[in-house]
């Protein structure tokens, strides 16, 4: 067995090591008793490989994707784990260099590789390593750079791109479709003309309807979008790029953008019928990574739900260097915006206490719809996550999961056949034991966060970011 080495200083340093290990295992070790309804996959990617040859990712968004899968039946939890055999993965064996830019990485290209973009359609690699999505009878891996990859839920073997988004920029946080079945989501187009485009992807689609566009002069970073039943929720944080930045200033992706926060936060309203987008409604700058949820009130406000920071200083935290050396994290929390559109206003509130991060609702039943719980992830202020809190947000109250020596990752909700309470099923993470140098399923109760089972994996699982349930 491969072995990473581990830190001492930094405990949860181990969850930005490399796992060098493929394994394929039958029957993992079980503590405790599984839910009998629980059968299905946990499908989860993240960054699993930080360095190719000499060359080091320098960002946690960086590294090489690896899948994993807990499979659930009768009381046993099976687990696979698979790096992703595309071509960023193909050319990087090759040539033992770091193949493709990332999010803050970018391999040294020369001035006239960098002019050359300016004339050519840039050439991205396929390091989707932020979500899994499923689309139809499809899993997909996808990342913020335009190539998704589908893969094989069983194997893990890669099969192949499955569609192209309309622009050089999207997210991985699709929405579904409850009336096709199909994806909703978000592409920047990046030129002499930009443009944040929206578009619908059928189940069984190759080729992306756009439905809507904001034209934008210099576009924001957007990792996530809300979804009501009649509009998509846009929110454009003021941390912007010059387009043109990113052919001439030979920096990687993102420390091509600039924190201007005079500009606010601004708010578009995209009607899903017409495809008519509403003048921008601007608040109070902040930045933030994932919306939690939307919905719309009888009067015609909007609320979304939006796990927010007051600047931008976590992108730089999550440099690796600083990761590993227990460098300061900043602390998110959980932000309600009420958007009147008749009077073009956005007021705002904390709806509890703790920190907040990696968020999940019961979605198949709530998403678009007025909610209470949700289950994320949080930590003491400045350190790094190492506990899971539900909360109850129309009391604004918090449970929470702690275990020392402990790093759960995102909760995953999984609702039990036939339930009718929104919180009944349990939740799924992955957890770091730092004592043991190897990491756990966890399967909790979600509606107090009691420890039902966890099943052990014979090695550390590098800190992944998102993960979806599939049924058998």
């Amino acid at each position: 067995m491969a072995v990473a080495t581990r830190s001492t200083a930094v405990p949860y340093a181990q969850g930005f090591e490399t796992l060098k290990e493929e394994t394929a295992i039958d029957v993992l070790p079980v503590s405790g008793e599984l839910p009998p309804w629980l059968a299905g996959s946990l499908l989860r990617t993240g960054p699993a490989k930080f360095e190719v040859g000499e060359q080091r990712y320098r960002h946690w968004f960086d590294g090489l994707t690896m899948l994993h899968r807990f499979t659930f039946g009768e009381g046993d939890v099976s687990y696979g784990n698979r790096f992703l055999r595309g071509k960023t993965w193909d050319k990087a064996e090759r040539t033992g260099k770091i193949p493709y830019p990332e999010f803050a990485t970018d391999p040294c290209r020369s001035t006239f590789k960098r002019i050359q973009t300016m004339f050519a359609p840039p050439e991205f690699g396929d390091n989707a390593n932020i979500n899994v999505v499923r689309l139809g009878e499809r899993f997909l891996t996808m990342t913020e750079a335009p190539i998704s990859v589908q893969f094989d839920p069983e194997t893990l073997e890669a099969a192949g791109v499955p569609f192209e988004p309309p622009g050089m920029v999207t997210t991985a946080h699709p929405h579904l479709d409850r009336r096709t079945g199909g994806m909703l989501n978000y592409a920047a187009k990046l030129g002499p003309r930009n443009a944040y485009r929206f578009f619908h992807l059928d189940p069984d689609g190759h080729e992306p309807d756009v439905f809507a566009e904001i034209p934008v002069k210099h576009p924001g970073y957007v990792h996530s979008f809300g979804l009501t039943e009649r509009h998509i929720v846009f929110a454009e944080f003021p941390w912007v790029v010059r387009p043109l930045d990113l052919a001439l200033k030979g920096r990687p992706y993102a420390e091509n953008f600039r924190w201007e926060p005079d500009r606010g936060t601004r708010f578009f309203l995209v009607d899903r019928a017409t495809g008519k987008a509403s003048e921008p409604i601007t608040t109070d700058a902040f930045f933030g990574f994932h919306h939690l949820n939307a919905y719309e009130e009888a009067d015609g406000t909007v609320v979304a739900d939006i796990q927010v920071y007051p600047d931008v200083s976590l992108v730089e935290q999550l440099y690796l260097d600083n990761l590993r050396s227990g460098g300061e994290i900043a602390s998110g929390e959980l932000r309600r915006f009420r958007i009147d559109p008749r009077a073009g206003t956005v007021e705002h509130e904390r709806l509890i206490d703790e920190p907040f991060e990696l968020g999940r609702i019961n979605y198949g039943r709530h998403n678009e719809r007025p909610y209470r719980y949700a289950w994320g992830t949080s930590a003491e202020p400045g350190g790094w996550l190492d506990r899971i809190v539900k909360a109850d947000l129309e009391d604004r109250s918090t449970i929470t999961w702690h275990e020392p020596g402990s790093w759960p990752g995102e909760p995953v909700f999984v609702t039990r056949p036939g339930g009718e309470a929104e919180d009944d099923g349990v939740v799924l993470s992955v957890v770091l034991d730092t004592e043991r140098g190897s990491s756990s399923l966890l399967v909790l109760d979600a509606r107090d966060l009691t420890e039902l089972a966890r099943a052990d994996v014979p090695h550390h699982i590098p800190f992944s970011f998102h993960g979806q349930f599939a049924r058998a």
